[in-house]
């Protein structure tokens, strides 16, 4: 699987990042930029996922390595944010909320 580091995730540019943690853990913090799918609702929301490579984002890493693996499996080109935004924080990299 697909894996990049917070920090690289950090220096991307231009590359969606999809956040596939309930809309309450979502809205307690993100990372800048994040848009909300949770995974709860990702079968009915596929069409809302970027025709282009996106980052999907959960809050450890768990989740959205499940969701990568998923959508892998139906020819999206998605990529897992390893340690998830939980890694983000501890990096010291700023958070929306």
């Amino acid at each position: 699987m697909n894996d990049i580091s917070v920090q690289e995730l950090r220096a991307r540019d231009g590359v969606p990042l999809i956040d596939v943690r309930e809309a309450h853990e979502f809205a307690a913090g993100r990372v800048p930029g994040a848009v909300n799918i949770p995974m709860s609702e990702l079968g009915a929301r596929l069409d809302e996922l970027p025709a282009e490579a996106f980052d999907v984002i959960c809050e450890v890493g768990g989740r959205s390595a499940r969701v990568v693996e998923a959508l892998s499996a139906r020819g999206y080109e998605a990529t897992n944010v390893a340690g998830g935004t939980s890694a983000w924080r501890e990096a010291g990299f700023d958070v929306e909320a």
